[in-house]
């Protein structure tokens, strides 16, 4: 039987292909790679010299966002901390380790500007309300943390039985109610005059203004709006106190002997 040309062809070309496999390039032999290895290790090894050379080490520290008391000793441990480093190596840890100390700071933002300038910007706490017991008035901030050594004039009030042992405040109720006031827009925090836990739940005194109620800590922005909308009505003015624990039916009592209702009667929450 006659095996047809154009069928041997094909097959006679993949016999080939598998009896010669493609070769590696002749360049590319051990000696060429041992060649390009240690060059990439050469490399490698003047990348880590040169981010730790004299000649990229920081000179020049900018510190931007420090205010209060402490605001001169946290510039100086930053720039301290940052003249170890250079601008090819910038390091978070020893900058958060150099403001460990000062409770106002939240957090440290570094940028490197090549070849000897760095600047740091400091994220303070903001302070929302001052502490209060026996007389004395330590801030603190809306997650709890404790900011001694920063002005607590003009802050709402929140009292205490014992001064604040630690850091950060355990409390619950007092945590809540520093959130409270955190949540507050900036306007309205600083009308506030104090904080405290009433019958119906979170409540702050507005200085020459109503009491306001504001119920659970749930949906406390929405209560704001709702209480910043009250206000700006005419029908509130002379109310002596404003619910708001259902934002959607806020409600104004006090207003010549009878109580307001703008919206619907508040339920509670």
């Amino acid at each position: 039987m006659r095996v047809s040309p154009r069928r041997v062809g094909p097959a006679l070309r993949r016999a080939r292909h598998r009896r010669n496999p493609r070769r590696v390039p002749r360049w590319l032999n051990t000696r060429t790679l041992t060649a390009l290895s240690v060059l990439l290790l050469l490399v490698g090894g003047g990348w880590f010299v040169l981010r730790d050379a004299g000649v990229v080490s920081v000179e020049e520290v900018e510190v931007s966002g420090t205010t209060g008391r402490q605001a001169g000793a946290i510039r100086d441990a930053l720039t301290n901390a940052a003249r170890d480093m250079t601008t090819l190596h910038v390091e978070q840890g020893p900058l958060e380790d150099a403001v460990a100390p000062f409770a106002v700071v939240r957090t440290v933002v570094a940028e490197a500007d090549f070849p000897r300038t760095l600047r740091v910007r400091v994220v303070e706490h903001d302070p929302v309300a001052a502490l209060v017991s026996d007389g004395d008035a330590v801030p603190a901030a809306a997650d709890g943390t404790v900011l001694r050594g920063v002005p607590a004039d003009g802050l709402p009030t929140v009292d205490q039985k014992l001064p604040p042992a630690g850091d950060r405040i355990g409390d619950p109720g007092t945590r809540k109610l520093l959130a409270l006031l955190g949540e507050a827009p900036k306007p309205l925090r600083e009308k506030a005059a104090r904080a405290y836990m009433g019958p119906r739940g979170l409540t702050v005194r507005l200085t020459d203004g109503p009491l306001v109620h504001f119920g659970s800590g749930a949906r406390l922005a929405a209560k704001w709006a709702s209480l910043i909308a009250v206000l700006a009505s005419p029908e509130s003015r002379g109310a002596t106190a404003i619910d708001v624990r259902v934002p959607e039916h806020p409600a104004a009592a006090g207003l010549e002997q009878r109580s307001t209702q703008l919206g619907q009667p508040s339920t509670g929450n």
